[in-house]
């Protein structure tokens, strides 16, 4: 199966290099970054996607398997934090290759962009303080919500009716969004359940936040520049690693759900 699943990546690497001829491998994606070396990945502090370990090694879920799929397209990941609100426009002005950072697939994200299959599961989730007095979303009318700018939490609370009548607070960053609830500057915080389960609860730098409410669910995708040839590349490379266990292993090692149907 694992010899099927290569010889199946290589073909379509052929064909995206090969295909109409010298002028298309020049158009393509695939091609440029195969002739670089590296795909350059964009990316924020997100654990446990993206961060750095008590060891100072750059590390996470994300960080991993893009890793394990730049090794099955033979070329080095480049990871360059970015501002997330802006992350489409770096990707379309050709500042990075993609976007692989717990990024949650919408129905305007896969109109305007070449995006991977789903790869794994998320929700958007309430933070507040563990003592704080909740009931559902309408409890926060009137008060103070954290959320990352250009986030699928930013436009679930302006699509909430009560989450709506919140005053939002935007922050470059999701653990931006923690800090301003651990301060006491924010009643709340609405961002991805896989970093809320990572970063909160006894034993996390947030011992005294807690998730209070779940508020959808979410599947996480990569993206590329529209018409992109890397997403069939990259959904190639993600069955040859779901079939050798690769991904089935990094889902354990940082507790994070994959997308139903991916392990076939």
């Amino acid at each position: 199966m694992k010899k099927l699943l290569s010889a199946a990546l290589a073909l379509a690497l052929c064909l995206s290099l090969a295909a109409c001829g010298g002028n298309a491998a020049a158009d393509s994606d695939l091609a440029a970054i195969t002739a670089a070396g590296k795909m350059v990945i964009g990316y924020t502090v997100y654990e446990p996607m993206n961060y750095t370990d008590d060891n100072g090694t750059f590390t996470g879920f994300d960080t991993e398997l893009a890793q394990a799929v730049c090794a099955i397209l033979g070329v080095e990941p480049k990871f360059v934090e970015i501002n997330w609100d802006t992350k489409f426009i770096d990707l379309e002005a050709g500042n990075i290759d993609a976007v692989w950072n717990g990024m949650t697939l919408n129905d305007d994200i896969k109109a305007n962009q070449a995006c991977s299959k789903p790869y794994a599961m998320n929700a958007q989730v309430v933070v507040m303080k563990a003592d704080a007095d909740y009931t559902d979303t309408a409890s926060l009318i009137g008060k103070s919500i954290a959320l990352e700018q250009g986030s699928a939490g930013a436009d679930t609370v302006a699509a909430d009716e009560n989450l709506s009548q919140a005053e939002a607070v935007g922050k470059a960053v999701q653990t931006e969004c923690l800090m301003e609830v651990a301060a006491g500057t924010c009643d709340a915080a609405v961002l991805d359940l896989t970093l809320a389960r990572a970063m909160t609860g006894e034993g996390t730098d947030y011992a005294d936040l807690t998730i209070v409410d779940e508020l959808n669910e979410e599947e996480y995708g990569v993206a590329f520049r529209s018409g992109s040839d890397v997403a069939a590349a990259v959904d190639a490379a993600f069955d040859q690693l779901a079939a050798d266990g690769t991904l089935e292993a990094l889902s354990e090692k940082y507790d994070v759900a994959l997308a139903e149907g991916l392990l076939g």
